[in-house]
C-alpha cells in the first residue's frame, strides 16, 4: 500500500517539510545519505513539531501523532516501494538533483509526483533524464518550512497540469498556502516579486537615498505589516486602478530597471563584506547578533500565523 510521503534530504528544509507533513496526518518517511544523517533530521524535524505546539500553531495531541508518524532511513529506493508523494530537499546541485529524479523515476509507478524543493533551479532542468517528466513539479516551501505557509507549486515545461494541481491541494491539507505557477522561470514566483524589492533596496542605498536600516524599517514597518492578508494587487484594486496608474507613470521613470546585478553588491562580494557570516555587509554585523534577529523573525511569524487565522476566522 502506497501511504508514505519521502522527504529525501533531511537538513533545514527537509526536516521542516518533514515536520509539516507529519503534523498533516502522513506516514513521514526522511531520507539521507546515512542513518546519521536521516536521524539528525528527524530530531530537528521533531524541534520544529514542538515550536508549533509550544505555540499553539498545533495541539499537543497532533504533535504526539506526528512525532509517532516520523520514521527515517538511508535508502530511498527501497522507500520508494510505498511512497504516495515523493519531495526531494537535497543540496542545489542540477547533476545531482538529475541523477536522483532519474532514480526514482525508474521505480515509481508513473502516478506517484516527484517535487523538488528547488529555490532557484528549473524543474524542467531536474527532469532532464526522467522518462516521465509529466509527474515532476517544484514545490518550493519557504523558510523556515514549518512556519511559513507559502509553497510555490511550478509547472515544469511538460509538467501535467492535472499533476500539479493534485500536489497543490495535497499542500493545502498540510495547512500551507500553496500557490500554483504556471511557467518555469528563474525566481519562480515570489522571488521573482522579492528580488524587485531587492533591487529597488539596493539602488536607494547605493544612491545614498537612504540607510540600509532604513530601507529595510521602511519595508518591515509599512508595506509589509499589510501583505499577510492584503497583497499588492489588492491593495491597487482597494485605492482604485486610475490612482495606481498615475502612481506609477510617476514612481517607474525614476526606479532602478537594472537587467543585471547590482555593481553596489558586487563591490562587497569583492571586498569579502558577505553579510553576518563574515561580520559585515549592508550591516555591521559585529554589534548585532543574526541568531538573536533570526529568533525575532521566527517570532514575528509565528504571530502573524496565529493572527491570519484569527482573522479569516471573522
Amino acid at each position: 500500500m502506497r501511504d508514505i510521503v519521502m522527504v529525501v534530504g533531511s537538513g533545514m528544509m527537509g526536516s521542516g517539510i518533514g515536520a509539516m507533513s507529519a503534523l498533516a496526518g502522513n506516514k513521514t518517511v526522511l531520507v539521507d545519505t546515512s542513518a546519521e544523517r536521516a536521524e539528525n533530521g528527524r530530531k530537528k524535524a521533531i524541534e520544529c513539531i514542538r515550536l508549533r505546539e509550544e505555540n499553539e500553531l498545533n495541539t499537543h495531541e497532533e504533535a504526539e501523532k506526528a512525532i509517532e508518524l516520523l520514521s527515517t532511513i538511508d535508502d530511498s529506493i527501497k522507500t520508494a516501494e510505498n511512497a504516495r508523494l515523493v519531495i526531494e530537499a537535497i543540496i542545489e546541485n542540477v547533476e545531482d538533483k538529475q541523477n536522483l529524479f532519474a532514480q526514482l523515476d525508474a521505480v515509481l509507478p508513473v502516478e506517484v509526483p516527484i517535487c523538488s524543493n528547488t529555490s532557484g533551479l528549473r524543474i524542467t532542468d531536474i527532469s532532464a533524464k526522467c522518462v516521465h517528466p509529466e509527474r515532476t513539479v517544484t514545490t518550493h516551501f519557504w523558510l523556515p518550512a514549518h512556519l511559513v505557509p507559502l509553497v510555490e507549486v511550478v509547472m515544469g515545461d511538460k509538467t501535467d497540469e492535472a499533476v500539479a494541481v493534485a500536489v497543490r491541494d495535497e499542500l493545502r491539507k498540510w495547512k500551507k498556502a500553496p500557490v500554483l505557477v504556471k511557467r518555469d522561470l528563474p525566481g519562480q514566483l515570489a522571488n521573482r516579486v522579492f528580488q524587485a524589492i531587492i533591487r529597488e533596496s539596493i539602488d536607494i542605498v547605493a544612491s545614498s537615498l537612504a540607510s540600509a536600516e532604513d530601507v529595510d524599517t521602511a519595508i518591515s514597518c509599512g508595506m509589509a505589516m499589510r501583505f499577510p492578508v492584503w497583497g499588492p494587487l489588492k491593495h491597487l484594486d482597494a485605492i482604485g486602478l486610475n490612482l495606481g496608474l498615475s502612481v506609477q507613470e510617476t514612481v517607474l521613470p525614476s526606479i532602478c530597471a537594472d537587467k543585471t546585478a547590482s555593481p553596489y553588491i558586487k563591490e562587497l562580494v569583492e571586498k569579502g563584506d558577505l553579510g553576518a557570516k563574515t561580520g559585515k555587509g549592508f550591516y555591521d554585523w559585529s554589534t548585532r547578533s543574526i541568531e538573536d534577529d533570526m529568533k525575532k523573525r521566527d517570532a514575528f511569524i509565528i504571530e502573524a500565523v496565529k493572527a491570519v487565522e484569527r482573522v479569516e476566522k471573522k
